[in-house]
């Protein structure tokens, strides 16, 4: 297996810096790009390596950084404070949002990669940001949440430029079924190519290894699995 290139790529927003990092294979010839938002730690060695297990030959990806080049939180406690301060301003979490979007579109564009052939997934608050980018009209062509929040302080108003997937454990109490419902009525009223799958069993954090909370946040390699395998088939589906 060839060698994982990984490169800091800066960008601005709001006046503010950003490192992002992006990751492809050495002598690959990619055709997507996709951009991958983290969950609440934003850029860290684990979202790092999250993003290592979803490179193959035909992929660049660019792991966003959501708070800014100086912030990189080391505790939950820190990564709260970062997640609350980032979701307070849906304006200008947005603004960052689209500025990582743009800067993958150049970066993979350097690579070869058609401007039309980008992507977004995310997980957790990464799962949120995915869904804002789907509001705000980011034109990539799908995006895809797992176990993220589905409230947003602005919702969408016009179909997003691609289908949403959101990848959700049914039994994650961070999402009620008061939000899901609201959820459908946004996406339907947006007139959204949308689709929701509940996990039974699962809980926050599916996806990763490292939650162990038992009924509030915890991994689950078989639904992980299974989700992963959506997005992998959605992806061929927009991008094959």
């Amino acid at each position: 297996m060839s060698e994982v290139i990984n490169q800091p790529i800066e960008y601005q927003a709001g006046g503010k810096n950003y490192q992002g990092h992006l990751l492809y294979r050495q002598g690959a010839r990619p055709d997507r790009g996709l951009l991958m938002a983290p969950n609440f730690f934003g850029i860290s060695d684990a979202a790092l390596a999250q993003a290592e297990k979803r490179l193959d030959d035909r992929s660049v990806i660019l792991v966003l950084d959501p708070f800014g080049a100086e912030v990189r939180p080391s505790t939950p406690e820190q990564a709260m404070a970062a997640m609350g301060e980032a979701r307070s301003d849906g304006g200008a979490l947005r603004a960052v949002l689209r500025a990582a979007f743009e800067a993958l579109r150049q970066r993979a564009g350097e690579l070869g990669v058609s401007q039309d052939r980008l992507a977004v997934f995310g997980f957790c608050f990464g799962g949120a940001c995915a869904l804002e980018m789907a509001r705000d009209g980011v034109d990539a062509r799908a995006f895809v949440s797992f176990h993220g929040l589905l409230d947003s302080d602005q919702r969408a108003t016009r179909a997003p430029a691609g289908p949403v997937l959101v990848l959700n454990g049914a039994d994650d109490p961070m999402v009620s079924a008061e939000a899901q419902a609201a959820f459908k009525k946004e996406m339907d009223g947006a007139d959204a190519d949308w689709t929701l799958v509940n996990y039974g069993g699962a809980v926050h954090s599916f996806t990763d290894p490292g939650a162990n909370t038992p009924g509030r946040s915890l991994y689950s390699p078989k639904v992980a699995r299974r989700a992963f395998a959506a997005m992998d088939d959605l992806f061929e589906e927009v991008l094959g």
